[in-house]
């Protein structure tokens, strides 16, 4: 991986973490506070749910980060990758349920059958990612497994 790729990837995500942590200090305490018209267990749910998506947003940024230095050090194809590799897929799957647990809360108020919809969508959509990274893990597996066959030939 060339340097200004890796370079490039570290920087996003280091922006990326900045970001969770900004919006977990700053804009969560807004939103429960534009809340406060709503019961108490509403606003706590809602305000869990967020928070918890943006900790699996902060796991899937660091677990990248360990690969992107495991492939910068030409380590990635090793059985040490499986397990942040294995740790994005759980992140993103919590993630995706988290998203359908707030569409559902959304049913029964006063949000629009399309608002609804789109957030149901989106639950969705994040559970495609974590499929696509299932995938991506197989593919891991079967290179790691060509390159020891590989190195037992040569």
């Amino acid at each position: 991986m060339s340097r200004v790729t890796i370079l490039t990837l570290r920087t996003a995500l280091a922006l990326s973490l900045l970001g969770s942590l900004a919006v977990q200090i700053l804009v969560l305490p807004t939103i429960w506070n534009d809340l406060g018209a709503l019961p108490t267990a509403w606003r706590v749910t809602v305000i869990v749910i967020l928070a918890l998506w943006l900790v699996c947003l902060q796991v899937v940024a660091l677990c990248i980060w360990r690969l992107v230095s495991m492939a910068a050090a030409d380590a990635v194809f090793s059985v040490g990758a499986f397990r942040f590799v294995d740790a994005v897929i759980a992140a993103i799957a919590v993630a995706a349920v988290l998203t359908g647990a707030l569409a559902t809360m959304l049913v029964p108020g006063s949000a629009a059958p399309g608002v609804v919809g789109i957030v149901y969508g989106a639950a969705l959509a994040t559970g495609g990612v974590a499929l696509v990274v299932v995938v991506m893990r197989s593919l891991l597996r079967k290179a790691i497994e060509m390159r020891s066959e590989l190195d037992e030939v040569v």
